[in-house]
């Protein structure tokens, strides 16, 4: 990987920190060649500060950490985008991160499998909604006590078909999972 640590006359690239679990974009800071390699070598992210003109490593006195993860340079060779699993709150302030925002995962992400769906162009049928139906209807039946390893693939399988033919029903009926996601937000 080459970098492009001339770009800039300092010498130094920005490094954009991201949670490698939830996506959430926790700080950004900045690295000249040293502070790379040595987040690189020790798997902890490590900065160079220019108020202090000197390298630090993100935890050292809080014992916050950013544990590395990985790494991807942006089209220039001049941005980093560095995933990390941060060991307690990113920013000085206490907050999860720089923004103030709290790291916490997404909703499942459900749009892949709407372009999917609507790619296939699925027809509302009424057989189609039998299925969906039927498939709502066996899960009725499914024990609320703990379910044995069987049961569990059981009720995996008859969910992803639950789900799959639900969301061909709303995209027959231009309903869109943000549609879906802004209801639920408002209403629970």
């Amino acid at each position: 990987m080459e970098l492009n640590f001339s770009k800039y006359s300092d010498g130094l690239i920005p490094a954009i920190i991201q949670d490698a679990d939830t996506r959430v974009v926790l700080m950004l800071g900045f690295m000249n060649q040293e502070a790379f390699n040595l987040t690189l070598e020790t798997r902890n992210v490590t900065f160079y500060s220019r108020s202090r003109q000197t390298l630090w490593t993100k935890g050292e006195t809080s014992g916050n950490f950013l544990k590395f993860v990985s790494v991807k340079v942006d089209c220039d060779n001049d941005t980093l985008l560095i995933q990390a699993h941060p060991i307690g709150p990113t920013c000085h302030t206490g907050t999860d991160t720089c923004w103030a925002e709290k790291n916490e995962p997404f909703p499942c992400d459900l749009l892949p499998l709407e372009k999917l769906i609507t790619s296939k162009k699925v027809q509302c049928t009424k057989e189609q909604i039998n299925t969906i139906c039927n498939t709502i209807k066996s899960l009725e039946n499914s024990s609320s006590e703990k379910l044995s390893d069987e049961e569990k693939q059981k009720l995996t399988k008859q969910s992803a078909e639950m789900l799959y033919n639900l969301m061909g029903l709303f995209a027959c009926n231009g309903i869109s999972i943000k549609d879906i996601m802004h209801e639920i937000t408002q209403t629970y």
